[in-house]
C-alpha cells in the first residue's frame, strides 16, 4: 500500500483527485491534503509519505519551490498541472511522472503503477536535484537526462551524449570520455524526447548529437563523421530531411 498526500492550491482539484484515487486505486491510501507549499512541507513532515501528488503552479509559488525547501526527499512525486507546456520538458528529462488536468483515470493508474515498480530502485535525491537544475538551465546544453541503469539512475548532460545506438529493445548511449550506458528502452523513446533539440535520427540504428558532427560524406545515403572519429551511415530515407536539418540541402 502506497501512502500518499495531495498538494494543490485548488480545493476542488484536491478533492476530485482524492475521490479518483479512493475509487479506482485501491493500492493507494491518502493520508492528507494540503493547499499551499508550506502546508505541503508540514504535511510531509507529519506523514512521511511514499508518494506526493504535487501541483506545479500554486499562487505565487510552485511545486518546485516545495522540493527546493525539503532537505531530504524520500518520496516519489507525480506532478499535476493544467498547463501542458509548463516545465514538461524538464520533467520528462528528469524521469519524473506528471498528469495533465483534468486527470484521466487510466493515466492515473499507469503513473501509480510506474511508481510502485521503480520507487525502490531510483535515486530520488539525484532525480529531483536534476529536475531543479533543468528548471534553472539557461540553455538546452545544460539539461541533464536521467538514464535508467541496473543500479538506479545515471544523470548525464545532454551535451555529453555523442550518439545513441539501437539494438532491439535496448539503447546504448555513447558519451564523452569513452563512457557508455546500455538502457532497456527503445531508441524511439529517446528520439521522441531529444529530436526537437540538437539530436537527429540519421538511421534506424542511430540518433546523433548534431553538434558532434564534424563532416558529412555524400553517397546513396552518405555517412557522418563524429567528433570521436567514428563514421555512422545516414539512411537513404533520412538523407533529405537530415540535410535540411543541418542546413546544407
Amino acid at each position: 500500500m502506497l501512502k500518499a498526500i495531495i498538494v494543490d492550491d485548488e480545493a476542488k482539484s484536491r478533492e476530485n483527485l482524492k475521490i479518483l484515487i479512493e475509487d479506482f486505486c485501491t493500492n493507494v491510501k491518502i493520508l492528507g491534503l494540503a493547499g499551499s507549499v508550506q502546508e505541503g512541507i508540514d504535511l510531509i513532515a507529519q506523514t512521511d509519505p511514499d508518494l506526493v501528488f504535487l501541483d506545479i503552479q500554486m499562487h505565487k509559488e510552485t511545486g518546485f519551490d516545495l522540493l527546493n525547501k525539503i532537505k531530504e526527499i524520500s518520496f516519489e512525486v507525480i506532478f499535476t498541472t493544467a498547463h501542458s507546456e509548463y516545465a514538461i520538458t524538464a520533467i520528462k528529462f528528469s524521469a519524473v511522472d506528471y498528469l495533465l488536468k483534468p486527470i484521466d483515470i487510466n493515466d492515473l493508474k499507469s503513473a501509480i503503477d510506474r511508481v510502485e515498480k521503480k520507487r525502490y530502485h531510483d535515486n530520488l535525491f539525484g532525480k529531483f536535484n536534476t529536475l531543479i537544475e533543468n528548471m534553472k538551465a539557461n540553455n538546452y546544453d545544460d539539461y541533464k537526462l536521467a538514464i535508467p541503469t541496473l543500479e538506479g539512475l545515471s544523470f548525464v548532460k545532454c551535451a555529453d551524449i555523442i550518439y545513441c545506438e539501437a539494438s532491439g529493445n535496448y539503447t546504448t548511449f555513447y558519451l564523452r570520455h569513452d563512457k557508455k550506458h546500455v538502457v532497456s528502452k527503445t531508441l524511439k523513446e529517446y528520439e521522441n524526447l531529444l529530436a526537437n533539440h540538437q539530436f537527429f535520427r540519421i538511421h534506424h540504428s542511430y540518433l546523433v548529437n548534431l553538434k558532434e558532427i564534424v563532416k558529412y560524406t555524400r553517397g546513396e545515403g552518405g555517412f557522418v563523421t563524429l567528433s570521436t572519429g567514428i563514421n555512422l551511415d545516414v539512411s537513404k530515407r533520412k538523407k533529405e530531411s537530415f540535410l535540411i536539418k543541418i542546413g546544407h540541402y
